[in-house]
């Protein structure tokens, strides 16, 4: 008999990308950041205790790596593995959501388009 509990898949995924900032951040290494600055650069709520907290936890995840680089004064450096570059059609999705939406009048259809193709080249989406 088999007593394993069978965790919804869509549970799994979230408790991966569960803190805060997370999706923010993968969402910043596909548009091309990679060192701590660069990730609070547009966050100005987001504390350097809480980005070291997620950048650990999302290489714990497997989903970023972190490098050391050997350089005076050293470097660090973040990149998506290939299990976090996986995450692509999730990041595009969520930006659709907004950019389809009939009623959201943030964005006009020429920055909606604009939106969208950019998203698509950054995260390597084909239609």
């Amino acid at each position: 008999m088999n007593t394993d509990k069978v965790v919804c898949p869509v549970d799994k995924t979230l408790n991966l990308i569960n803190k805060k900032w997370s999706v923010q951040i993968i969402r910043d290494m596909f548009f091309g950041k990679k060192h701590f600055k660069e990730f609070k650069e547009d966050k100005p709520k987001l504390s350097n205790k809480v980005l070291s907290n997620c950048l650990k936890e999302l290489e714990e995840n497997g989903l970023i790596e972190k490098k050391v680089l050997n350089t005076t004064p050293v470097t660090t450096e973040y990149y998506l593995t290939e299990y976090g570059k996986s995450m692509n059609r999730i990041i595009y999705e969520l930006a659709m959501f907004t950019l389809h939406d009939e009623n959201n009048n943030s964005y006009s259809l020429e920055t909606r388009e604009s939106l969208k193709n950019d998203f698509k080249q950054r995260l390597g989406i084909d239609d």
